[in-house]
């Protein structure tokens, strides 16, 4: 089993303009590369420049099904435009680690940031988001993509707000 490093980070409140929809596993791949490209061209219309790489964030209704929310960070507020709408990924202490490889192996290092909460007395606090810093376009080998994930949470003392848990692809 592959060993991950578990950093904290402290985030700010960021910006994003996305789109969202409740998917199955199998549903979430090729939505995800519809979605990047609408969310580009709404920000292009706008004239605004993603303020980094794309993200998801995973909302977990079920065993198999989940509202995902995927789109870009931006610097300032994005006007509505069709599916997409303004949102923010939160501020905040956050586990992140780093994943090299297909997206269907993630489940291990969503495993090491559970334990890593488990051992800190910790407990997720809101969703996981991925942020894909690999173009599977231009980067055909899923052995070299590079995904950062990052979970939200609290001390032992604080109220959780979300199941922390994301789809297996």
């Amino acid at each position: 089993m592959r060993n991950y490093a578990i950093h904290e980070r402290t985030l700010t409140v960021q910006h994003a303009a996305v789109a969202e929809a409740t998917l199955t596993v199998p549903e979430i791949g090729p939505w995800l590369g519809k979605t990047y490209a609408a969310v580009a061209a709404v920000l292009a219309g706008q004239g605004i420049e993603p303020a980094g790489p794309p993200f998801a964030r995973y909302h977990q209704l079920g065993p198999e099904r989940f509202h995902v929310e995927a789109g870009f960070p931006v610097r300032s507020p994005v006007a509505p435009a069709g599916e997409v709408r303004p949102s923010a990924l939160p501020g905040g202490t956050t586990a992140v680690t780093m994943h090299t490889g297909p997206y269907d192996a993630m489940a291990p290092a969503y495993s090491a940031i559970e334990t890593w909460l488990r051992a800190r007395g910790a407990e997720p606090a809101g969703d996981p988001w991925e942020t894909y810093l690999s173009d599977p376009g231009r980067q055909p080998d899923p052995a070299t993509w590079r995904t950062e994930i990052a979970q939200p949470y609290a001390d032992g003392s604080g109220t959780a707000a979300g199941s922390g848990r994301r789809p297996r692809r």
